[in-house]
């Protein structure tokens, strides 16, 4: 039998489970992308403030790390997007890691894959079908991003190298995502060790274009390597050349290690556990912790580290910033009170996002031990299904209230010792943080209804938190109607610091978020269990 028989049928079955799951990150990736530029093409209208920026910019180490150097400084295409090109690679390539790792390694894991096996299916058809439907999401991502920025009045030729940075880092850790769904046998390590990876090659990258000695390092990240296409500073397609590379490479891996293996089965074998399990384990909240725990670590490192870098970032955003129509703009996305605090507020808001993220994850934990029929032996015993429920709903309110904080002391911390009152700062920011909360667990409490009312279409909490992000993120961009922005939870949060504080929407947004999830733990309680 051809090992790759079954493939088309594969490709088809991936693409209708994810029919919203693609469609709704590419809608999210493209308007991100057209936001920023049609935002800066106001922000920037003369050469002059355009080498303005660029050369603030590329003087701040901080800015330099984060998102990457501008190669022309004249460059209104670059300069629009440099914030987007490194960083926005990062996030496709994520994407496109967890695309493969989901139709390969997590079906094995489900037991669906063998079933699938059971009739006409070649050895390497599942793992063909994923890098193909991965691929084909990147490019898809890759093309309308150029359409769309083309669209917005940017040149042809650095819109479509735009896209092939995004495109370029996605399929070359889709190539990741392949060979590290072939080492574990569990999807939730093979994503960690993709996230490591992409992590390592973010650092290199950063490291490299920090200082023009250290330039080099660059060349030995993926990430570095795409944003070396330089769009709108040269468009150097050649370069692309390089991840494919890496891509063919890694997939010839994959397929190798694949052939080397039995199904359901990794090349690294997983440590036992022991025979019985410790005093600590005696509860579902201490079980909850114990799943989360690992997860929670790594969202809190990031969460510091992130909130370090933007409080170093917000003493030189009156640099960055230097015309009154930028000022003016970042005013109108995040603050009332001054550039820096209007900076640090909208810094606060994506700080509360991400967070969200983290909510709806540990959220979606509670549908996967379902499926997993890891839930139906504990609710066997004395164990009733409120207590169950309460163990995750609670990890996952207490662990965005920890990220939040964590953040916002990181920002408080650097900020206050750039701008000498770290004193002043740090309650300033914990409260910048703190308000973010009420609409982060409305967030969480939407998952935990689905999960009572329809378990099929708990997903649907991601479709939910990109529609509130798009409306957060572009509404005041693109002029919508105050009553759409209004659907959205973030768009209630006082923006602090610099703003003026209300209780009531913060009250009303909590009191909405514990209706939610009562209602969820009451239709929990009268449906069946898988």
């Amino acid at each position: 039998m051809n090992d790759f028989v079954g493939t088309s049928t594969l490709v088809r079955l991936a693409l209708r489970r994810d029919r919203v799951l693609i469609p709704l990150w590419v809608v999210v990736f493209v308007l991100m992308a057209a936001g920023s530029a049609q935002a800066s093409i106001d922000l920037y209208p003369d050469l002059t403030s355009r080498i303005e920026a660029a050369t603030t910019t590329n003087s701040s180490p901080a800015l330099v790390s984060l998102y990457g150097r501008i190669f022309d400084p004249s460059s209104l295409g670059e300069l629009s997007l440099f914030k987007l090109t490194a960083f926005g690679a990062l996030l496709v390539a994520l994407l496109a890691a967890m695309l493969v790792v989901r139709h390969t390694r997590a079906e094995e894991e489900s037991g669906r894959l063998e079933l699938l096996s059971a009739g006409v299916l070649g050895r390497y058809a599942a793992l063909t079908a994923g890098l193909v439907v991965s691929g084909l999401t990147v490019v898809l991502i890759g093309l309308l991003t150029a359409v769309s920025l083309i669209g917005v009045g940017l040149p042809a030729s650095g819109s479509f190298a735009f896209g092939l940075v995004w495109t370029s880092a996605g399929l070359a850790f889709a190539g990741v995502g392949g060979l590290t769904a072939q080492l574990t046998e569990g999807a939730r390590a093979a994503n960690g060790l993709t996230a490591i990876v992409l992590g390592v090659s973010y650092v290199l990258r950063a490291v490299g274009d920090s200082s023009d000695g250290t330039s080099w390092v660059s060349w030995l990240s993926p990430i570095g390597w795409s944003q070396q296409i330089r769009a709108y500073a040269g468009d150097r397609f050649v370069v692309a050349l390089a991840p494919l590379a890496l891509l063919v490479v890694l997939v010839a891996a994959a397929y190798a290690l694949l052939r080397r293996r039995d199904i359901g089965a990794g090349l690294v074998r997983p440590r036992p556990g022991p025979a019985t399990a410790a005093a600590s384990l005696r509860s579902p909240l201490a079980l909850a912790w114990r799943l989360h725990r690992g997860s929670l670590y790594g969202w809190g490192f990031a969460f510091l580290l992130l909130g370090l870098v933007v409080g170093n970032i917000a003493s030189n955003v009156d640099g960055f910033a230097g015309s009154e129509s930028a000022k003016e703009l970042i005013q109108k996305l995040g603050g009332v009170e001054g550039i820096t605090d209007a900076f640090l507020s909208t810094e606060m808001g994506m700080l509360g996002l991400l967070a969200s993220a983290f909510g709806i994850q540990a959220a979606l934990r509670l549908r996967s031990e379902e499926t997993a029929l890891r839930a139906e032996p504990l609710l066997a015993t004395a164990v009733t299904r409120s207590r169950w429920l309460s163990s995750h709903v609670l990890v996952a309110l207490l662990g965005t209230t920890f990220l939040v904080v964590v953040g916002g002391l990181g920002a408080g911390i650097s900020s206050g010792a750039e701008l000498g009152n770290t004193g002043r700062q740090i309650p300033r920011l914990l409260a910048a943080a703190a308000v973010q909360l009420p609409a982060i667990w409305l967030v969480t409490a939407l998952v935990v209804l689905l999960f009572g009312v329809a378990p099929k279409l708990v997903a649907a909490g991601w479709f939910l938190f990109g529609a509130f992000l798009l409306i957060g993120q572009f509404g005041a961009i693109f002029d919508l109607p105050q009553s759409v922005m209004n659907l959205s939870p973030y768009g209630h949060t006082p923006r602090l610091p610099g703003g003026d504080f209300s209780a009531t929407p913060v009250l009303w947004l909590t009191a909405i978020a514990a209706a939610l999830t009562v209602a969820g733990y009451a239709t929990f309680r009268r449906r069946d269990i898988g």
